[in-house]
């Protein structure tokens, strides 16, 4: 077994998972820094929840090994950690602090001391009148929120949120991005998984996006993104000039308008040949490819395509 390295809150080499004989998760390497927010990509059935359950020790990996801020016994860091799981599940005739103070106490913080915090941050979080109400009196949006503060009532090192923003509408999806950059703010470190892009790109500097058990790419949104290259929208006055030679041939203008890949040598000698050469610009922009586009490009359509469908889906159960 290798040393772990100090500066990770997790590492994992070549972990593998199997149920009834099939790989579920097939040889993943992930390494994510302290202090980061971290998020997992991929659609539902990918293996992004065995994952964080082998990372969490909820389960052990068939193969490789994994250290949980620093220890190969993820379990014996549990106090330290915060774990939102997809499955969410209150005791709905338990008012709303206990609640908090409840999932608090499951990590050690006396029961007190976790009414006192969950009260605390019920007002804080605009909940202040649902305090003493029961879990099963609250709307959907509420409840969630409800366990996501007992996630974070102990002041954990490390939350994991596994499809946090799963059946939030967007009102509730947008506080919930609040309060992870919160919590980042203070330098914990958050990992969540997800199917929407949208959040990971918002939110994230480093990602691993994983398909079918495996990651085909993990590291910064920048890179991701670097991986295709930017498109042009150009207006033209002029149809026809010596400024055509710098546009790619199978480029054919609808009207005045024309669109295609940036070409490698760069923006600079692409606006010198189009104002020398009398195109008579009219608008020109550069648009860098968003994680959408590179996700398809590195995941493939099919993928993409199932992503989309659980990202639907998941509104669908929010309206």
């Amino acid at each position: 077994m290798l040393a772990p390295d100090p500066e990770f809150a997790i590492e994992a080499r070549n972990i593998v998972k199997r149920f009834d004989g099939q790989a579920a998760v097939d040889g993943i390497d992930l390494t994510i820094r302290k202090g980061s927010i971290f998020g997992i990509l991929g659609p539902n059935g990918a293996g992004k929840t065995t994952t964080l359950r082998m990372l969490l020790g909820i389960i052990d990996p068939d193969e490789g090994e994994r250290f949980l801020l620093g220890s190969p016994d993820p379990i014996s860091k549990a106090h330290q950690v915060g774990y939102l799981p997809e499955e969410r599940g209150l005791y709905q005739s338990m008012k709303a602090y206990d609640a908090i103070a409840f999932m608090g106490a499951l990590r050690g913080l006396p029961l007190a001391e976790g009414r006192r915090r969950g009260r605390a941050m019920m007002e804080e979080h605009g909940l202040g009148a649902a305090i003493d109400k029961q879990i099963r009196q609250l709307s959907k949006g509420m409840a969630q929120t409800v366990q996501l503060l007992g996630t974070l009532v102990h002041d954990p090192d490390l939350i994991i949120l596994d499809e946090p923003f799963s059946g939030l509408d967007a009102l509730n999806q947008g506080k919930l991005e609040r309060l992870i950059r919160a919590q980042a703010d203070r330098g914990v470190t958050i990992i969540f998984s997800t199917h929407v892009i949208a959040h990971a790109e918002r939110l994230c500097e480093e990602i691993a996006i994983i398909a079918d058990g495996k990651i085909p790419f993990r590291g910064k949104v920048s890179d991701a993104r670097d991986r295709l290259r930017p498109q042009v929208h150009l207006e033209t006055r002029n149809l026809d000039g010596p400024w055509r030679a710098a546009i790619p041939l199978d480029c054919q203008p609808l009207g005045h308008n024309w669109h295609f890949t940036l070409p490698e040598s760069g923006v600079e000698p692409l606006l010198h040949a189009l104002v020398e050469g009398g195109a008579g610009i009219e608008s020109l922009s550069i648009e860098r490819p968003g994680l959408h586009d590179a996700f398809v490009q590195i995941a493939g359509e099919a993928v993409a395509r199932k992503m989309e469908a659980d990202t639907n889906n998941s509104e669908e159960d929010a309206a």
